[in-house]
């Protein structure tokens, strides 16, 4: 049984939540169903979770000991691992100058996200990453 460590702070919509050390760095615990070359593991694949079965040794934590108490994987993770989060609504929205230019922000709540989650994204950067949402 191992652990798998996400990199959530290298996710560009991960940016801005507070206390982000105190966040878990590994989620698991799962089995591993094989060796892949000399660096890689494939790991058992679980149905609800969206997650790249084949990880690279440094990712992956030996679990020792009997007892679990770690998170469990978020619902949606991209093919490297990544959490995905997509935007359920539009709270707020607000008008600030970036750079000497005015730019239109909107509070975004993420889906599967509580609303103290919610954090304010350049609206021409949410409809560029997210086209098919409409508010």
């Amino acid at each position: 049984m191992i652990f798998v460590k996400l990199q959530p702070y290298r996710q560009m919509s991960m940016k801005g939540h507070s206390y982000h050390k105190l966040n878990p760095k590994f989620f698991g615990p799962f089995r591993i169903m094989k060796k892949v070359g000399h660096v890689a593991y494939q790991l058992d694949p679980l149905h609800n979770a969206k997650i790249y079965h084949t990880i690279h040794v440094s990712q992956l934590k030996k679990h020792v000991g009997t007892t679990v108490a770690v998170p469990h994987l978020p619902v949606t993770l991209s093919t490297c691992g990544y959490i995905v989060l997509e935007p359920e609504a539009i709270l707020e929205e607000r008008v600030i100058s970036k750079h000497g230019r005015l730019v239109t922000q909107a509070l975004v709540k993420w889906f599967n996200c509580s609303t103290k989650d919610s954090n304010w994204i350049d609206l021409h950067v949410l409809q560029q990453q997210f086209s098919q949402f409409s508010p």
